[in-house]
């Protein structure tokens, strides 16, 4: 065992394993060989592109993500995605606020509601009873839902004109924090 003696003997002591440390962590990083050192994966996650899904309107209508957002950067424009079901009460009280937000922003910005589990039948019906109009998508095998992660509803996605996933909203939203978030996007 070495006994040190002096504060100089510390000393030296310490800035060789300061100099140890520090090589072994220059020598361990991993090198990325992307632009800016930054990967946008696919996955359910703030930050990373929006995992791309394909669905129908109980009417036959088919919407893919894809058809909106442009992950080239030059033509897309933001999406909302709503995650929801008929029995779930909170989802049924911010529906309206979705469609008002649905219709101002109709040119600008996309709203689509993706369905949990439920059936076509139940879809139309809900449509026709409070007279929604914006897309209601079938999602009765849970692909998308697996997709995005959604467990607790309403869940609402917001999605950039590029298709990075810019915030996960779990609960009920209001008008005025929805005009917020949407705004926020085209901003971008």
């Amino acid at each position: 065992m070495i006994m040190l003696k002096s504060r100089f003997e510390w000393a030296i002591l310490l800035l060789i394993v300061l100099l140890l440390g520090g090589a072994w962590i220059i020598d361990s990083r991993e090198q990325v060989n992307e632009p800016n050192n930054f990967l946008l994966t696919e996955a359910p996650l703030v930050g990373h592109l929006a995992p791309d899904f394909s669905a129908q309107t109980p009417g036959g209508e088919s919407f893919t993500l894809t058809d909106y957002v442009d992950r080239e950067g030059e033509n897309g424009r933001p999406v909302v995605l709503n995650f929801w079901a008929s029995w779930c009460g909170p989802c049924r009280m911010e529906m309206p606020a979705f469609e008002r937000a649905s219709l101002k922003y109709a040119d600008r910005a996309a709203v689509l509601g993706i369905n949990q589990a439920e059936s076509t039948e139940t879809i139309q019906r809900f449509a026709q009873n409070t007279g929604v109009t914006y897309p209601l998508l079938v999602d009765e095998d849970w692909v998308v839902n697996n997709k995005y992660g959604v467990s607790n509803l309403p869940t609402t996605i917001f999605v950039d004109a590029n298709g990075v996933i810019r915030e996960v909203f779990v609960g009920t939203m209001n008008q005025a924090v929805l005009e917020d978030r949407i705004n926020s996007l085209l901003q971008r």
